[in-house]
């Protein structure tokens, strides 16, 4: 018989039986959770909300509230440095700037008024001259002969009327005694008339040709600066030449025209009708250099539609020639002066949804925004109209951080308890208090002091 193996039986692992966890084991599990939750949020709010503690030591303003939220400024937040300026009074010119051209009060092209040949040139080019002043000759020979000519017949329809009243007064003497004929005296008498218009004829031929003759010299008519001539000597001149002979500008004084918005025309109107001097001065391109100070001459009697301005008119002494005709200049027309107004930096003017306001700075170091209504503005400040008085204190740097209420400090404050902050920073870092150890050198701290003497307590 075979033998018979026998197999051994595997004994299966035991089933792990679940432990049932008792109803008080999940209550305190649930209560570590919330409160773990807790401790992290009140963690995060703790970070979140609290200053750092280098911050609270040293930086000014670091405590104290400022505005409602934001950073810098919010109640709970570190107060903003700013920048403050006084409220001055002052008076300021109300003025209309506006560019001018440079206009010659007149000009003139001096022309010949009878035809000849040029024959001299008495100016030079570029010369000022004087009204009446010889400038050019045209050839005078033939307006001599022609007032030689009207004399001579003058003085022979004169004899021929001394003649005729001769024979007359004889008529006249003979009729008395009835030796004559009525009709050859009103004969005589009515000769001598007519030599009378003749001889009258005779003398307005005679002022023309000294008048022609006069013409030959060539005259300025106004006082200015003659310009370039047109023509030269030995050219045939006439009064019909468009260029003349030379141009004339006078420039003292000179105008400078200008236009005026037509908002502005009813306050300039006002001040005309006040016969008021309006003082207007002159300036360079740039605005920096005063070129010439004159006043104001007239106001033009329509408005330009398609600019919506009107013309006018200054009018300049230019001694000094600085004024040049058709140069551009920058023309500042004062209408008004405003006496004593409050003025602010432009900075400490803001705008917000419900209109201009200012920051103004209380004692207590907090700010408190102010409405207030804007005037006339110079280069660098502005008047306030209305809300805000001579000697108050208004912001002008970093008002964009500031809200009603917020508490601020100025350039050169301290902060408060810098000192005693700096040395409760010492103990949390020594670990001791900051007076010196018994035997430790004057001026030593706590840390210091330790670090010097033995050893001598017992170690624990």
């Amino acid at each position: 018989m075979e033998p018979t193996l026998l197999t051994p039986k595997t004994t299966p692992p035991p089933t792990p039986i679940p432990v049932k966890k008792s109803r008080r084991a999940k209550i305190i599990g649930g209560v570590i959770a919330i409160a773990a939750m807790a401790g992290l949020g009140y963690l995060a709010w703790h970070l979140t909300h609290k200053a750092p503690q280098g911050a609270q030591g040293g930086a000014p303003g670091a405590q104290g509230g400022g505005g409602r939220g934001g950073p810098g400024g919010g109640r709970g937040g570190p107060a903003t440095t700013v920048g403050v300026a006084t409220a001055t009074q002052a008076d300021i010119p109300v003025v209309i700037d506006a560019l001018g051209t440079v206009t010659a009060a007149a000009t003139s092209t001096v022309r010949a008024q009878v035809s000849g040949v040029l024959q001299k040139i008495h100016f030079n080019e570029g010369q000022m001259v004087k009204a009446g002043q010889v400038l050019a000759t045209v050839d005078p020979r033939p307006f001599e002969m022609a007032l030689l000519q009207a004399q001579g017949t003058r003085q022979r329809d004169e004899a021929q009327l001394e003649s005729a009243r001769v024979l007359l007064s004889r008529y006249q003497t003979l009729l008395t005694q009835d030796s004559i004929a009525r009709q050859d005296v009103d004969t005589q008498a009515a000769l001598v008339k007519q030599l009378q218009g003749t001889v009258m004829t005779d003398r307005a031929a005679e002022g023309v040709a000294k008048i022609n003759l006069g013409y030959t010299q060539v005259k300025a008519p106004i006082s200015g600066r003659v310009g370039l001539r047109t023509v030269d000597i030995g050219n045939l001149v006439t009064s019909g030449d468009t260029a003349g002979i030379a141009v004339i500008t006078q420039l003292n004084p000179i105008d400078v025209e200008f236009a005026v918005p037509q908002d502005r025309v009813p306050e300039l109107q006002a001040r005309i009708v006040s016969d008021d001097t309006l003082p207007a001065i002159a300036l360079d391109r740039t605005r920096t250099d005063k070129l010439a100070a004159g006043r104001f001459q007239a106001l033009d009697n329509q408005v330009d539609v398609q600019t919506g301005t009107v013309r006018a008119k200054a009018r300049f002494a230019n001694g000094d020639s600085k004024l040049f005709p058709s140069q551009f200049v920058n023309l500042r027309l004062e209408v008004r002066t405003i006496k004593n107004a409050i003025m602010v930096p432009v900075t400490a003017l803001r705008h917000g949804s419900t209109g201009d306001f200012v920051y103004v700075l209380n004692t207590d170091k907090t700010v408190s925004l102010r409405p207030v209504t804007r005037g006339q503005a110079t280069v660098d400040k502005i008047q306030i109209a209305t809300g805000l008085k001579v000697g108050e204190k208004v912001i002008t740097e970093g008002a964009d951080r500031l809200k009603d209420g917020a508490k601020v400090t100025l350039p050169g404050d301290r902060p408060a308890g810098g000192g005693q902050r700096q040395g409760q920073g010492r103990r949390g870092q020594g670990g001791a208090a900051a007076t010196p150890a018994p035997g430790a050198p004057a001026g030593a701290t706590a840390t210091s002091a330790a670090a010097a003497a033995p050893a001598a307590a017992p170690a624990r």
